[in-house]
């Protein structure tokens, strides 16, 4: 039986998730992944997993808390191969990643974590994700070198009050 779509292989079906790797916006999960593969329908549920298994052996994508992520040299293979791919699919890819990566981005903003009291009460605390560049770490660090210069300079006038109170009891 001749098979629909233009994704016919194993191979093209792993050109297929290596390219979708290198546009999500964070690690994903299998179901995630897989949604984002059906976008042909060429591709079917077994070669999927299959290729994805191999993919994860070969390490061109690496699986780490049931997520899935893509390597470099997953991502250097990818890019070679990508144009293989019907235009057709990477403009449905394309679509669906938007609104994976939109759906990504925003749960990666919302962090938070729960504090039990005493008295059973359970706070719910916001927690900042970590500094992704250089410029959020330099960000992170403004307020804590404002402290220290304003300590400082409160030291700093603490002893020029302190050797002028001095100054006027020795008079």
């Amino acid at each position: 039986m001749a098979r629909l779509g233009f994704i016919h292989d194993k191979l093209d079906i792993k050109f297929l998730i290596l390219y979708l790797m290198a546009r999500v916006a964070a690690p994903v999960d299998f179901t995630t992944l897989a949604e984002l593969s059906f976008c042909d329908e060429g591709v079917s549920y077994f070669e999927f997993a299959e290729s994805l298994a191999e993919l994860v052996k070969t390490e061109h994508l690496c699986l780490e808390e049931e997520r899935y992520s893509i390597t470099e040299k997953g991502r250097r293979n990818g890019s070679v191969c990508e144009s293989n791919l019907a235009y057709s699919v990477r403009r449905k890819c394309e679509a669906n990643l938007a609104r994976v990566n939109t759906v990504l981005r925003r749960d990666a903003q919302v962090r938070t974590e729960s504090e039990e009291g005493e008295d059973g009460s359970v706070k719910l605390l916001p927690v900042a994700p970590p500094p992704a560049t250089t410029v959020d770490r330099v960000i992170e660090t403004v307020p804590e070198v404002v402290d220290k210069v304003t300590g400082f300079i409160e030291k700093q006038q603490e002893k020029k009050a302190q050797k002028a109170a001095e100054g006027d009891f020795a008079e």
